[in-house]
């Protein structure tokens, strides 16, 4: 079989493996970008398509100011020791630098989503009125041509992506819904939003440049010799010869083994593209490198329900609405419902030292008919909006009293009626004394979006029957853990020493956030970061080496 050589190859086809490849080709690269699925995109093409880039140049246009210190501030206020400050760094200084690359010279325009707070308002340093987060203008696939249909569609938003994140409650205290006829437009266009118009704009840029891309194929085997990278054996058999591989393969959260060795705690189940199961994590441990951030993941609360391919739903906007609670298996709530979704994910790793468990899986969210009526639940999306009142799903546990929903689902009757009286007792005098529900700027944010920045958005009574609770699971958006690298995006061995040509990126990486979450955006933005700097340095390392075997 003969061998094919490429100056640099991409190993995945996400944000940060298209941001890496076409920036490789920008700088004048040769590049083979290799994808494990049979459409490009993966979770990125699934996703909101935002993200989070401190110190934009988009900020200022919208009264926003940022800056090096304050970002780098409010990282190191959520560290706990797990950000390294020289890759903080670079993250805030390449930022930028990236957004202005791309919109200067590719397809792909970013704008800010407006008044997205970061995750962690109150932390020194935040955006709490946001700034930070940037998303895609709608996107009109058919620049795309015969690639139109081989981008992955999202199952949990598809096939209604003519929108940004700019156009819904997210950006706007009362929604101003989409004019008809411009959304009509945009569909008859076929002008995609979210992830899907990110992921567009990339692959548009790729395909410009001459990307090779290898569909339906993974990569097994990194190439070595005399330690550094000299190539790639896929998933068939093929040797790729290339002096410089980015592994952007993804996470390992598919990966039922890994996810035991490496996890700090439950992850039941994830959101994101199946492919995802380490096979980047497997090369770069047999290559030498050092890991990172094993233990962590984007830690994102799921409901597992028939209400989309996947059989899982994102589990984030009833959780913050008035008139909800989670409960645990005592009938006890057990955090603040509203708070981000990654830092949610901790409250489901508590232990409890008697019984050896996880003291608050399994675990429920707890609504009644007035709820229901209101604002739907996930179900919703397989129900149609009738005339009078309507019911969840079979699969959503219902009692017509508190004492019958917890028979339903197995807890202490007279424990969860104590947790509603107090809960309402706690709403009537306007504070979550509990767990500070409604305290942050960003429990605020969601919710009812006529209340958004008041503690009605948030905070509700759950008065009258019957009631109902979906079973709430430990999920992710993906896991953060990966080889090590350096400010450049370079692998470090255990010496941490560069691994000559070998570079990572996404999720696939160690993630330079630790165990926290920036903002929206907060998972896409360093993974296209560092797949740029992975990108450019591959691609500067690859010239300089023509020059010396020019020169010899």
């Amino acid at each position: 079989m003969t061998e094919q050589t490429f100056d640099v190859a991409i190993l995945g086809s996400g944000a940060a493996g298209l941001t890496a490849a076409l920036t490789a080709a920008e700088f004048g690269a040769s590049v083979l970008l290799v994808e494990k699925g049979e459409k490009i995109g993966g979770t990125s093409a699934w996703s909101g398509g935002q993200i989070w880039i401190p110190c934009n140049p988009h900020m200022k246009a919208f009264g926003k100011q940022d800056s090096r210190e304050q970002a780098l501030t409010y990282l190191a206020s959520m560290s706990n020791g797990l950000i390294d400050p020289d890759l903080a760094a670079a993250y805030v200084d390449t930022g930028p630098e990236m957004v202005d690359f791309l919109e200067k010279r590719t397809p792909v325009q970013f704008m800010v989503v407006p008044h997205f707070p970061d995750y962690h308002p109150e932390q020194p340093g935040a955006a709490a009125r946001g700034g930070r987060t940037l998303e895609c203008p709608v996107y009109p696939y058919g620049e795309l041509g015969e690639w139109r249909n081989r981008v992955e569609t999202s199952p949990y938003y598809w096939p209604h992506v003519y929108f940004t994140v700019g156009e819904t409650s997210l950006a706007q205290a009362v929604p101003d819904p989409l004019d008809p006829a411009e959304a009509q437009r945009r569909a008859d266009n076929d002008e995609r939003g979210l992830g899907h118009s990110l992921v567009g704009r990339l692959l548009r840029g790729c395909l410009d440049r001459g990307v090779a891309i290898e569909l339906g194929t993974g990569a097994e085997e990194l190439i070595l010799e005399d330690g550094a990278i000299a190539g790639v054996v896929l998933a068939d058999g093929r040797r790729i010869a290339a002096g410089n591989v980015v592994i952007a393969t993804g996470g390992f959260e598919h990966n039922e083994a890994f996810k035991r060795a490496f996890l700090r705690g439950p992850l039941q189940n994830a959101v994101s593209i199946r492919t995802n199961t380490g096979d980047g994590l497997k090369m770069a441990m047999k290559a030498g490198a050092m890991l990172g951030t094993m233990r962590e993941a984007w830690w994102m609360p799921v409901v597992e329900a028939p209400v989309n391919a996947m059989g899982v739903n994102l589990f984030t906007g009833e959780r913050t609405l008035p008139g909800s609670i989670m409960i645990n298996r005592a009938g006890r709530r057990f955090t603040n419902e509203a708070a981000n979704y990654n830092a949610f994910g901790a409250a489901f790793h508590e232990q409890d030292q008697n019984s050896c468990s996880f003291r608050n899986l399994p675990a429920w969210c707890l609504f009644n008919q007035d709820f229901y009526d209101k604002w739907g639940f996930c179900d919703s999306l397989l129900m149609g909006r009738t005339e009078g009142r309507r019911q969840p799903a079979d699969w959503i546990a219902r009692g017509e009293t508190l004492e019958e929903l917890a028979a339903a689902i197995g807890v202490p009757g007279g424990a969860l009626a104590a947790t509603v009286a107090h809960w309402n007792e706690m709403v009537e005098r306007g504070a979550d004394e509990d767990f500070g529900r409604g305290n942050s700027y960003y429990d605020l944010y969601w919710g009812d979006p006529s209340h958004k920045g008041e503690k009605a958005a948030t905070l509700g009574k759950i008065e009258g029957g019957p009631f109902y609770a979906a079973e709430v699971k430990s999920g992710a958006l993906g896991t953060k853990g990966g080889p090590q690298t350096d400010r450049l995006g370079r692998v470090v061995d255990l010496d941490f020493k560069p691994i000559e040509g070998l570079y990572a990126a996404g999720n696939a990486m160690a993630s330079i956030m630790g165990m926290t979450y920036g903002g929206g955006g907060g998972t896409l933005g360093p993974g296209m970061v560092f797949g740029y700097l992975a990108g450019k340095h591959a691609a500067q390392r690859n010239a300089t080496q023509r020059g010396r075997t020019a020169s010899a």
